[in-house]
């Protein structure tokens, strides 16, 4: 694969089933697997800021337990992990524009 074949590759918000990231190659932002992709993203950032909203009401509770604060970092490591791979695909889509 060339270097202008592996620019046009995606980061797509999802893994394979072995946790390795998965990429699209297309010519259109506007395919049916980008727009999906798109549309994960965004359920993605929806869902951090949920999930971010449930953690600061849990680390504000000093009486919330053990459990609680696991499942609270449990989902935010989770959230974090998925906004960083949506800004690294975004990053690498801009920086794909601009040359």
């Amino acid at each position: 694969m060339n270097t202008a074949e592996e620019r046009r590759l995606r980061l797509l918000p999802w893994t394979t089933p072995e946790g390795k990231p998965c990429y699209l190659s297309t010519d259109s932002d506007a395919s049916r697997l980008s727009l999906l992709a798109d549309d994960m993203e965004a359920a993605q950032l929806d869902s951090g800021e949920q999930v971010l909203g449930g953690a600061r009401a849990v680390l504000a509770d000093p009486v919330a337990g053990e459990r609680a604060l696991r499942f609270a970092l449990r989902r935010t490591t989770e959230c974090l992990a998925d906004a960083l791979r949506v800004a690294v695909s975004r990053g690498e889509r801009l920086t794909n524009h601009d040359e």
